[in-house]
């Protein structure tokens, strides 16, 4: 419980500093941060698995993968135009959100019991049947939780072909180009 605040200040800090950093590189630095304290929170909780492969998939493949978002994004291209302010009008309704949703979370954890129905036992990570282990950890990602996985990797899969078609030439790489050739003859039957 001692690890849990500071790592809790960490947690929010890094994730307000990735959503007002003004610049995209210093939010993904923000993110990183956010990553590796949650990876940590993950070892206090005996989940060494899911620490692993918090630092592995997302620390390592996602933020890559924004980091490669962010460079082709702005290469080649002339500086953004700056926008109007619109930070100060969505603070009264976002806060007022969080609020809201902060209360409904403890309202139902006051009504409900703190735990209905263990998913899995406390105790050594290694050991099957137990919170964190991989035996665990599989059978939840593939069987309860397999559609909003395939979900995920769709989106990503689509985010990633968006950024390809976003970042190429100013024409779609679908268009078909006329060939030169082909060009010069249409030309000569014209004057012809």
């Amino acid at each position: 419980m001692i690890v849990f605040w500071p790592l809790a200040l960490v947690l929010i800090a890094s994730a307000v500093f990735t959503i007002t950093a003004k610049k995209p590189v210093y939010s993904v630095v923000g993110l990183l941060v956010n990553f590796a304290a949650l990876a940590v929170l993950y070892v206090t909780l005996n989940a060494e698995f899911l620490a692993f492969i918090q630092i592995l998939v997302y620390s390592g493949a996602i933020l890559i993968l924004f980091l490669f978002v962010i460079a082709l994004l702005s290469s080649g291209t002339k500086a953004f135009d700056v926008g109007p302010d619109r930070l100060p009008k969505i603070l009264i309704p976002g806060g007022l959100f969080v609020f809201v949703v902060l209360a409904c979370i403890a309202a139902v954890t006051v009504r409900l019991p703190f735990v209905t129905r263990p998913l899995a036992a406390v105790g050594v990570t290694g050991n099957e049947n137990v919170f964190g282990s991989v035996a665990d950890f599989g059978t939840a990602l593939f069987t309860t939780n397999l559609l909003p996985f395939e979900i995920t990797a769709f989106v990503l899969m689509v985010a990633v072909i968006g950024v390809v078609l976003l970042a190429g030439d100013e024409a779609p790489p679908f268009a078909k180009k006329a060939r030169p050739e082909r060009e010069s003859i249409v030309k000569t039957q014209v004057l012809k």
